[in-house]
């Protein structure tokens, strides 16, 4: 006690910050209930939306990885005419979707055969003229 009568709390100390830690595990238990309410509701009604946003996605980002190894990389599409932002908000989502960037993701059981790519009569993504391998070619010869 101090001189005044007030009691010094700072003397009888809790287990921790939280106290008992009552409100923190009420909270919890409240929390864990409210996530299994949401998900037993949710979760019926938005699988069949997550599952036919999936696939176009997924699709979309094979395309962009198959089109960054063809075309050179981020330049690369660059030049075929895509925005700097585009790109990075593309990388993003390859990355946040399989864990690493474009440039080291290898797609198993797949292998990029650049030269035909290049060499090949049929029309490719982009200009081959302006490719960056085309042009270490030729002034190369």
């Amino acid at each position: 006690m101090t001189d005044d009568g007030d009691i010094d709390f700072r003397t009888q100390r809790m287990p921790s910050a939280e106290g008992n830690g009552a409100a923190r595990d009420t909270f919890k238990k409240a929390w864990s209930a409210y996530e299994r309410g949401v998900r037993n509701v949710a979760t019926p009604l938005l699988r069949p939306l997550a599952e036919k946003i999936a696939a176009p996605v997924v699709l979309d980002l094979v395309g962009f990885w198959l089109s960054w190894h063809l075309e050179g990389g981020f330049e690369g599409l660059q030049r075929l005419g895509m925005s700097r932002a585009s790109i990075y908000r593309r990388v993003s989502i390859f990355r946040k979707t399989f864990g690493v960037h474009p440039d080291e993701f290898e797609f198993p059981g797949v292998a990029i055969d650049l030269d035909a790519y290049l060499s090949s009569s049929q029309k490719s993504i982009g200009p081959r003229a302006t490719h960056p391998k085309s042009q270490s070619q030729t002034t190369d010869k």
